[in-house]
């Protein structure tokens, strides 16, 4: 897969891209989760969600925020990788001007900066928050929220109590002309460690939510 390193609000950003053949294919940003407790956009949710969407005919990307692996600049609290995600959008959009769907995922913090990315890009047709930390970060601003997307946890998840994601599932439910899909992975984890219990069956539920989505054309 093509290393990349594109230009960022503070510099250069490292990233992997994965292009289709057809210049019209529907596009995928990838965001990682938390730089300061590890998260690179080699984490294992990461790179399986990277692939997940190349495997449904995406050209996909998934980058290192800022102060990440070969990304210039440092941590900001999510307001620079919000630039971050954005400029890499704008990097993607540019490489292939024909696409006509335009899709975000993001893993724990990750799902925090896509589901903001989402109010910022009205082109973004679809997304998927996996464990989105809704216990430590304030979804509010969703409202309304510009898009219909799956929201995916597992029941034994400590890092994001399942509690919390199912009260920001309640109220992105209660707003008109979007539909929120919530799926739950029995017994896994915030990480999904266990491959063929947890990441597998999560990995499938987002290929299958996205398949439809595909073949539906709808917001």
């Amino acid at each position: 897969m093509p290393e990349l390193i594109f230009p960022g609000p503070e510099g250069r950003l490292e990233g992997r891209y994965h292009a289709q053949p057809a210049p019209d294919a529907p596009i995928a940003i990838i965001l990682h989760p938390h730089p300061q407790y590890g998260g690179t956009m080699n984490n294992r949710v990461v790179y399986n969600l990277h692939y997940a969407f190349h495997r449904l005919g995406f050209t996909v990307m998934r980058f290192n925020f800022r102060g990440v692996g070969r990304s210039q600049g440092e941590f900001d609290q999510g307001i620079g990788e919000l630039s971050d995600a954005a400029s890499a959008l704008d990097y993607l959009q540019a490489m292939n001007p024909n696409s006509k769907h335009c899709w975000v995922a993001g893993f724990s913090f990750g799902a925090w900066i896509g589901m903001q990315l989402l109010m910022r890009r009205p082109e973004i047709t679809g997304f998927i928050s996996v464990a989105p930390p809704a216990n430590m970060y304030d979804f509010s601003f969703l409202a309304p929220c510009p898009s219909s997307g799956l929201i995916i946890n597992g029941t034994a998840d400590r890092v994001a109590p399942p509690k919390d994601t199912h009260t920001l599932v309640g109220k992105l439910r209660e707003q008109k002309g979007i539909t929120i899909t919530h799926e739950e992975i029995e017994g896994a984890d915030h990480f999904f460690r266990d491959d063929e219990a947890h990441m597998k069956p999560m990995i499938d539920k987002v290929q299958t939510y996205v398949r439809r989505r595909l073949t539906e054309n709808t917001r």
